[in-house]
Protein backbone atom coordinates (compact mmCIF):
# COMPACT_ATOMS: atom_id res chain seq x y z
CA UNK A 1 0.00 0.00 0.00
CA UNK A 2 1.33 3.41 -0.66
CA UNK A 3 1.62 5.34 2.45
CA UNK A 4 1.24 9.26 0.98
CA UNK A 5 -1.87 11.17 1.34
CA UNK A 6 -0.37 14.58 -1.01
CA UNK A 7 -0.48 14.04 -4.60
CA UNK A 8 0.49 16.60 -6.90
CA UNK A 9 1.06 17.15 -10.79
CA UNK A 10 3.87 19.11 -9.83
CA UNK A 11 6.49 17.47 -7.36
CA UNK A 12 9.08 19.97 -8.18
CA UNK A 13 6.69 22.98 -7.15
CA UNK A 14 3.67 21.75 -6.19
CA UNK A 15 0.78 24.13 -6.06
CA UNK A 16 0.50 25.95 -2.33
CA UNK A 17 -1.53 26.78 -0.11
CA UNK A 18 -2.66 30.56 0.61
CA UNK A 19 -6.28 31.09 1.41
CA UNK A 20 -6.12 27.64 3.51
CA UNK A 21 -3.05 27.86 4.58
CA UNK A 22 -3.72 28.94 8.47
CA UNK A 23 -6.75 25.93 8.61
CA UNK A 24 -3.52 23.48 6.99
CA UNK A 25 -1.94 24.81 10.05
CA UNK A 26 -3.42 23.40 12.14
CA UNK A 27 -4.32 20.13 10.60
CA UNK A 28 -1.88 16.84 11.74
CA UNK A 29 -0.36 17.04 8.00
CA UNK A 30 -0.36 20.72 7.77
CA UNK A 31 0.58 22.50 4.71
CA UNK A 32 3.79 21.78 3.53
CA UNK A 33 4.91 19.20 0.82
CA UNK A 34 7.12 15.80 1.82
CA UNK A 35 10.17 17.02 -0.95
CA UNK A 36 11.79 13.99 -2.59
CA UNK A 37 11.06 11.40 -1.03
CA UNK A 38 6.84 11.97 -1.24
CA UNK A 39 7.46 12.79 -5.06
CA UNK A 40 9.38 9.35 -5.71
CA UNK A 41 6.88 7.42 -4.02
CA UNK A 42 4.32 8.80 -5.95
CA UNK A 43 5.35 8.69 -8.92
CA UNK A 44 6.17 5.03 -8.48
CA UNK A 45 2.75 4.66 -7.55
CA UNK A 46 0.77 7.21 -10.10
CA UNK A 47 2.92 7.90 -13.10
CA UNK A 48 -0.02 8.91 -14.93
CA UNK A 49 -0.75 11.88 -12.43
CA UNK A 50 0.85 14.74 -14.59
CA UNK A 51 -0.30 18.38 -15.31
CA UNK A 52 -2.78 19.29 -18.04
CA UNK A 53 -2.22 21.69 -21.12
CA UNK A 54 -4.66 23.38 -22.60
CA UNK A 55 -5.12 25.17 -25.64
CA UNK A 56 -7.05 27.54 -24.17
CA UNK A 57 -5.71 31.17 -22.69
CA UNK A 58 -4.86 31.52 -18.80
CA UNK A 59 -8.00 33.32 -18.43
CA UNK A 60 -10.27 31.03 -20.23
CA UNK A 61 -8.38 27.90 -18.75
CA UNK A 62 -9.18 29.90 -14.97
CA UNK A 63 -12.72 29.58 -15.82
CA UNK A 64 -12.82 26.16 -16.96
CA UNK A 65 -11.14 25.12 -14.01
CA UNK A 66 -13.27 26.81 -11.49
CA UNK A 67 -16.45 25.30 -13.18
CA UNK A 68 -14.82 21.80 -13.16
CA UNK A 69 -14.13 22.26 -9.16
CA UNK A 70 -17.93 23.72 -8.75
CA UNK A 71 -18.95 20.57 -10.52
CA UNK A 72 -17.23 18.08 -8.64
CA UNK A 73 -19.70 19.69 -5.39
CA UNK A 74 -16.57 21.12 -4.24
CA UNK A 75 -16.28 24.31 -1.73
CA UNK A 76 -14.43 26.84 -3.34
CA UNK A 77 -12.43 28.80 -0.77
CA UNK A 78 -10.72 30.91 -3.14
CA UNK A 79 -10.89 31.74 -6.43
CA UNK A 80 -7.85 34.13 -7.39
CA UNK A 81 -7.92 34.82 -11.54
CA UNK A 82 -4.72 37.28 -10.94
CA UNK A 83 -3.05 34.33 -9.38
CA UNK A 84 -4.15 31.59 -11.21
CA UNK A 85 -5.09 30.03 -8.06
CA UNK A 86 -8.19 27.90 -6.86
CA UNK A 87 -8.46 26.34 -3.33
CA UNK A 88 -11.28 24.44 -2.29
CA UNK A 89 -12.21 21.49 -0.13
CA UNK A 90 -13.52 18.31 -1.39
CA UNK A 91 -15.32 15.65 1.45
CA UNK A 92 -15.99 12.59 0.68
CA UNK A 93 -18.92 10.95 0.74
CA UNK A 94 -18.98 8.14 3.22
CA UNK A 95 -16.73 8.96 6.06
CA UNK A 96 -17.04 12.69 5.76
CA UNK A 97 -13.03 12.78 5.24
CA UNK A 98 -12.59 16.66 4.51
CA UNK A 99 -9.29 17.14 2.01
CA UNK A 100 -8.16 20.06 0.58
CA UNK A 101 -6.95 21.07 -3.02
CA UNK A 102 -5.36 23.87 -4.35
CA UNK A 103 -5.50 23.98 -8.65
CA UNK A 104 -2.64 26.23 -10.24
CA UNK A 105 -3.31 28.01 -13.99
CA UNK A 106 -0.33 28.79 -15.75
CA UNK A 107 0.82 30.62 -19.01
CA UNK A 108 2.50 27.40 -21.53
CA UNK A 109 3.20 28.62 -24.89
CA UNK A 110 0.02 30.48 -26.34
CA UNK A 111 -1.80 28.12 -24.05
CA UNK A 112 -2.21 27.21 -20.47
CA UNK A 113 -0.73 24.75 -17.96
CA UNK A 114 -2.95 23.25 -15.31
CA UNK A 115 -1.82 21.59 -11.84
CA UNK A 116 -2.97 20.45 -9.20
CA UNK A 117 -2.40 19.32 -5.70
CA UNK A 118 -5.07 17.07 -3.85
CA UNK A 119 -4.00 17.21 0.26
CA UNK A 120 -6.03 14.95 2.84
CA UNK A 121 -6.25 16.63 6.39
CA UNK A 122 -5.91 13.20 8.56
CA UNK A 123 -4.09 9.80 8.30
CA UNK A 124 -0.98 8.97 7.02
CA UNK A 125 -2.44 6.70 3.99
CA UNK A 126 -5.43 8.70 1.95
CA UNK A 127 -5.67 4.59 0.20
CA UNK A 128 -5.20 6.27 -3.24
CA UNK A 129 -8.54 8.70 -2.77
CA UNK A 130 -5.86 12.18 -4.13
CA UNK A 131 -4.82 10.47 -6.79
CA UNK A 132 -8.26 9.19 -7.90
CA UNK A 133 -9.49 12.95 -6.94
CA UNK A 134 -7.07 14.54 -9.38
CA UNK A 135 -7.84 11.54 -12.13
CA UNK A 136 -11.67 12.33 -11.68
CA UNK A 137 -10.90 16.59 -12.02
CA UNK A 138 -9.06 16.31 -15.24
CA UNK A 139 -11.96 14.50 -16.46
CA UNK A 140 -14.58 16.97 -15.47
CA UNK A 141 -11.90 19.69 -16.99
CA UNK A 142 -11.91 17.89 -20.15
CA UNK A 143 -15.77 17.71 -20.26
CA UNK A 144 -15.90 21.81 -19.62
CA UNK A 145 -16.21 24.13 -21.96
CA UNK A 146 -16.99 28.35 -21.05
CA UNK A 147 -18.09 30.92 -23.54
Amino acid sequence: MVRIHDITTDTEDPPQFVALLALRQTTLNGPEYGGEEIARIQKAAYPDIRPRDLADTPARAFERALRAARGMGWAVVAAVPEDGRIEATATTPLLRFKDDVVIRVTARGAGSRIDVRSKSRLGRSDLGANAKRIRRYFRALDETRVA
